[in-house]
């Protein structure tokens, strides 16, 4: 199964909120939603936390699950895709700051049965792995001590890491090689774990021997799931 995410900022001129809107109940229900072979299809919506930057890297996040890569290939050669969203995307979406990337997704945390309704919110984590670190060694670490680590913060919930798919590398490097996903109930949890000594001692002592800082980018969301989150 590929677990394809999709980067998206709002057009110029239009809000981040009316951008919101328009991607959840239009782009999303009438477009998207329409292509056969997408089998789960989930809209991670930005919301504020911290330090707020005049002009966030993204807005949102699509959330796509397909089969394989014939599956993928069909969806964009669909009618549903080019008369439909693909024609829709220049309404709500800036898509020269669009950044796709096909992933292969690692449960490392269960956590409670997906909903139809999600409560909480969810952190994502996108990195680049340090300069000269060879990609395997990088996946291995993830998935083993940096996991570990990870699943010792306070009020986590639900871990899940998007490892980039090796089609992404076959010629030149892809732009980040993993997207972790974290669960939190809350902002005020999510606060929490960011000043707890397991995040501070342990996870960011890690982060700097593992990724480079320039290319580390954190945002906040809610969930709202179009299709799923059973498989149709």
């Amino acid at each position: 199964m590929i677990h394809q995410l999709i980067f998206a900022h709002p057009k110029p001129g239009m809000s981040e909120q009316d951008f919101q809107n328009y991607w959840i109940n239009v782009h999303a229900v009438n477009y998207a939603s329409k292509i056969p072979q997408i089998r789960r299809y989930l809209i991670d919506s930005r919301i504020p936390f911290g330090v707020e930057p005049k002009d966030p890297l993204f807005s949102g996040v699509a959330e796509i699950w397909l089969e394989n890569e014939a599956e993928q290939l069909a969806s964009l050669e669909s009618k549903e895709f080019l008369e439909g969203a693909r024609r829709d995307e220049p309404n709500w979406a800036a898509f020269w700051r669009t950044v796709g990337l096909d992933t292969n997704a690692h449960v490392l945390l269960e956590g409670k049965p997906l909903s139809k309704d999600p409560k909480g919110i969810k952190l994502l984590i996108m990195v680049k792995r340090k300069a000269g670190m060879p990609l395997e060694e990088f996946r291995q670490r993830m998935l083993n001590d940096h996991a570990a680590k990870i699943m010792k913060i306070p009020g986590l919930r639900r871990y899940l890491q998007g490892h980039v798919r090796d089609s992404f590398y076959t010629v030149g490097e892809s732009i980040l090689d993993c997207v972790s996903q974290l669960w939190f109930d809350d902002l005020e949890s999510l606060e929490a774990a960011y000043n707890s000594p397991e995040y501070k001692e342990q996870v960011m002592l890690d982060c700097d021997n593992l990724f480079e800082p320039k290319y580390i980018h954190t945002m906040v969301t809610k969930e709202t799931w179009i299709l799923g989150p059973e498989s149709r």
